[in-house]
């Protein structure tokens, strides 16, 4: 068996980054909540640059149809729970890498866990969950790394002193309780989010807008494609890295979309042009939406 060295590991990372900055990475701890698609990507790119240590949660297990895109799953782990089949995998990337594992319990930890950690990644598409996780690093005055809902790979990138989703997008959650969030106030968050997107971003011209009504009315599973899900994650990554050796990042709270069929970057307008081009784009998700129901 091959013995392992991680500064050989890392040693062509140099020049990237510096000796100094190597040795932050290899001290840093990251919080990655959702490990599946662009969580898994993220994570993937973390271990191969020499994270010291992560922290993961996750509660489904992988499954036929996530070998579309998710990086640690393959016929041999799905039925596998995510966190430790993406524990296993990590660690034969990078067997130096400490990792802490959660299940579906994980919100039970989290005053726990942000305390350990350095930075979090959010990759999970549960809007309620995600929300609770915003307050939670606000509260604990961490930065939250994130994409959106889209066809084209984005990220962006919540500080503490930054509004969060919940509030520069209006989320009808703003101001209550958790447990007083009804089903249509969730809805009402994901087509906001999705209004942005759509506002923002050319992929509405690079998508079956059917099937896109179809997942904004919950009757399919989000649309994923490997290239896109893949490259979002890796985003991710250069954005957790550069604020680990404390770096300035590409993106801020409302982020950025990547156009690979442009080769652009697409960002959002100023205000308050950017809110009349998201309720058109919300007038205009809603009449798709009518007109498949």
């Amino acid at each position: 068996m091959v013995e392992f060295d991680y500064g050989e590991m890392t040693t062509r990372n140099l020049g990237f980054v510096t000796a100094q900055e190597q040795d932050q990475i290899a001290k840093a701890t990251v919080f990655v909540c959702g490990t599946g698609g662009m969580g898994g990507a993220c994570l993937q790119s973390l271990a191969r640059a020499g994270i010291g240590h992560v922290i993961l949660a996750d509660a489904d297990e992988f499954e036929i149809s996530n070998l579309n895109r998710q990086v640690f799953a393959t016929l041999d782990t799905v039925g596998v729970d995510k966190t430790e089949a993406t524990r296993q995998g990590l660690l034969k990337i990078n067997p130096d890498i400490q990792i802490t594992l959660y299940d579906t319990r994980w919100p039970d930890h989290l005053n726990a866990i942000l305390t350990a950690s350095d930075i979090v990644v959010n990759g999970m598409d549960d809007i309620a969950a995600t929300v609770r996780l915003y307050r939670a690093c606000q509260a604990a005055g961490l930065t939250l790394i994130d994409a959106y809902a889209a066809a084209f790979p984005s990220v962006y990138v919540t500080r503490p002193s930054d509004p969060m989703p919940e509030e520069w997008l209006a989320y009808p959650t703003r101001n209550k309780a958790p447990e007083s969030w009804s089903e249509a106030d969730l809805a009402a968050c994901f087509l906001s989010e999705l209004s942005h997107v759509m506002s923002v971003s050319s992929s509405r011209h690079h998508i079956d807008l059917e099937l896109a009504a179809e997942m904004a009315a919950g009757k399919r599973s989000r649309m994923s494609f490997a290239p896109m899900v893949i490259l979002t994650g890796n985003l991710m990554a250069y954005e957790v890295l550069h604020r680990v050796i404390g770096r300035a990042g590409g993106a801020d709270y409302r982020g950025y979309f990547l156009n690979p069929f442009k080769g652009r970057t697409e960002r959002p307008l100023l205000e308050p042009l950017a809110g009349w081009m998201r309720a058109l784009a919300r007038s205009a998700i809603r009449k798709l939406m009518d007109e498949g129901a």
